[in-house]
């Protein structure tokens, strides 16, 4: 434990309930704060159900409704704008029905988020937000919309950190490469052609795990990382290098 046992300190980790978002929390806890995850399924991990709230992120009103609740009843410093989907597609195929189901629930869910705790970081003369983008901000094939919000959140970050570094706030963003989550494996199954060459392509020659992600995270949420903001990490084995 570190100096956040005390319970005050309070982190929310949107889409923390499984996969990266699961390993984010835990790994907060581990790191003494008290975690809240919001995700539209309920925690499988028993130490994350207990402040857990079960809403669809993607819905502005229910996000909004729950996000002030939270504010009223925690202290929360640390805010992991984490959730999001995917829906891949080449270009001819993208679906504007896809492209506002994936910019409602992962960019204006961190929107709506970080407004609503925003008043509470500003009172403690600090916070710290990490937006979960992606290595597809730096371009990726049948990735048209999910590229678009993952550039979106990262853009934001950027313009955050300018806003709110007079608050002692921080605004970063960790950007997965290949990490070995249900929805990758959904869409490249292990023993398929597709993963071997993304694989042999990680010049760490492994896939990215959810707990790297979430080292990256507990590193910009450290109260000693208070001069760092507006910045991108990518977490992805080398893929981004050369």
């Amino acid at each position: 434990m570190n100096q956040h046992s005390d319970q005050q300190h309070c982190a929310v980790v949107t889409g923390g309930a499984r996969n990266i978002g699961q390993a984010i929390a835990l790994r907060l806890q581990q790191d003494g704060y008290r975690v809240i995850v919001v995700d539209i399924v309920a925690p499988e991990v028993a130490s994350l159900q207990a402040d857990a709230y079960q809403i669809d992120l993607a819905d502005a009103d229910a996000t909004r409704r729950v996000m002030t609740e939270i504010a009223e009843r925690y202290t929360v410093s640390r805010l992991i704008n984490n959730v999001g989907i995917v829906a891949p597609a080449l270009l001819e195929e993208a679906r504007l029905e896809d492209f506002d189901t994936l910019m409602h629930l992962n960019v204006r869910s961190a929107l709506i988020c970080t407004q609503a705790l925003l008043p509470a970081m500003k009172a403690q003369g600090m916070g710290r937000i990490v937006m979960n983008a992606s290595r597809v901000v730096l371009g990726k094939e049948a990735r048209t919309i999910y590229s678009a919000t993952k550039g979106a959140l990262q853009s934001m970050a950027r313009t955050w950190a300018l806003e709110l570094a007079e608050h002692g706030i921080t605004v970063n963003c960790v950007a997965p490469g290949p990490i070995a989550t249900t929805a990758f494996w959904q869409n490249n199954p292990p023993d398929s052609e597709r993963a071997r060459r993304i694989i042999d392509n990680i010049p760490l020659q492994r896939m990215g795990q959810p707990e790297d992600v979430a080292q990256a995270v507990s590193f910009f949420c450290d109260e000693r990382s208070g001069f760092i903001t507006g910045q991108t990490l990518y977490v992805c084995g080398g893929v981004t290098v050369g």
